[in-house]
């Protein structure tokens, strides 16, 4: 037996490919992996440190619901420094379980059932699972893969109705590496005056972005603030994926049913690994400055090596840590290409048909992983492919 609700929540196949890859690692083989979404670097030492300390200091207990006012703070002076946002720490921040909390709250604390939200497509599976939970209907915008997988602004016009009532961005994007430029969002900003829509913008890849290209936050648009909600947090730029650290931007009147919302689910986040967070945001950068370096050595490497292979095609993404080309060439579709790599060649990637229709007839490659494991997986799809 289970609900109406849970009805609508598919299994996540990115879990499904690595429950695969598991398996047959438990077999003896060797698989290398390039389906997990998550910076193979560990956390840098000062920030582990200051989670030990606060430990051992006994911070440890219950915090406020919206985090503790160290980080609260932390957080409003690095968007007032770097984008000149103001965000009372009091009301207008909250400090999530991840951005993943933070979409599903604020879907959930701010839209009705019956309402519509414009995700795009190819898009991080969560958005639209979220809707579902709250019988609110996703509306997919194409992402254009010639265009480096940017948004087309006629498109999401033609496709706001009467029921739309929130514009979901996300760039750097997860799954293609895209990053949206400043002129686009500009353009998507216009239309959410225009048509009085919020805008849920997620921003975990802001600064996994790889020159020329730059990050730009709609929210940073005349007249922008007000009606976005900006979503960022810790596991990425940092490597803290599993301290599950995240936080939700806004203005009050917005911030507040959010708040409570995140009440009721988790009640706060974790304590000492808040105090983690503050020295990440006010410490050393250097660590994940470096981090960066090294994906974009490895996002070189990898365009270069992928397009090479034939059927492969691929733009070159400009953040993030992710590869989404293009195996159509193949006659694949993006299931069969995802087992075949894994059972054949022992490499682990994601149907791009995970990420909505547009990602039919791709896979996602994650290239957070050693440059030397890299090779070796370019080597051996190379090898499974010239057997076709």
């Amino acid at each position: 037996m289970e609900s109406i609700v849970a009805q609508r929540i598919p299994y996540s196949q990115i879990r499904v490919m690595f429950d695969a890859a598991q398996k047959l690692e438990k077999q003896g083989r060797k698989i290398i992996h390039l389906e997990i979404g998550r910076p193979d670097f560990n956390t840098p030492e000062h920030i582990v440190e200051a989670a030990i300390d606060a430990l051992r200091a006994g911070k440890h207990h219950y915090s406020p619901n919206a985090g503790i006012p160290e980080l609260r703070q932390a957080i409003s002076d690095k968007f007032s420094s770097e984008y000149n946002l103001e965000y009372n720490p009091q009301n207008e921040v909250v400090v999530s379980n991840g951005v993943a909390e933070g979409v599903y709250v604020a879907i959930h604390a701010l839209l009705n059932p019956g309402d519509e939200i414009l995700i795009p497509d190819p898009r991080w599976l969560n958005y639209d699972v979220d809707a579902f939970t709250n019988f609110v209907d996703p509306v997919d915008y194409t992402l254009l893969e010639d265009s480096g997988f940017q948004p087309d602004p006629e498109e999401i016009e033609e496709k706001i109705t009467g029921r739309t009532k929130m514009i979901l961005v996300a760039s750097p994007s997860n799954p293609t590496g895209g990053v949206t430029r400043k002129d686009v969002l500009e353009r998507i900003a216009e239309l959410a005056i225009k048509h009085d829509l919020l805008v849920l913008s997620d921003e975990i890849y802001e600064k996994i972005v790889y020159p020329p290209a730059e990050h730009a936050s709609i929210a940073t648009f005349q007249d922008m603030r007000e009606r976005t909600i900006l979503l960022n947090g810790f596991s990425k730029f940092y490597s803290m994926t599993g301290w599950r650290l995240g936080y939700v931007l806004g203005p009050s009147e917005l911030v507040n049913p959010i708040l409570r919302y995140h009440q009721y689910m988790i009640t706060s986040t974790n304590t000492f690994a808040q105090w983690g967070a503050v020295t990440a945001l006010k410490g050393n950068q250097e660590p994940s400055h470096a981090m960066v370096g090294e994906f974009q050595k490895r996002r070189d490497y990898m365009y270069e090596a992928i397009n090479k292979i034939p059927g492969f095609r691929c733009p070159k993404p400009d953040g993030a840590f992710y590869l989404f080309p293009s195996i159509k060439e193949t006659g694949m579709d993006g299931f069969r290409m995802a087992e075949m790599l894994l059972e054949k060649a022992g490499v682990a990637t994601v149907a791009g048909e995970c990420f909505g229709k547009k990602g039919a007839g791709h896979i996602r490659i994650s290239y957070s992983n050693s440059l030397d494991n890299l090779r070796t997986a370019v080597k051996k799809i190379e090898s499974v492919m010239s057997k076709i």
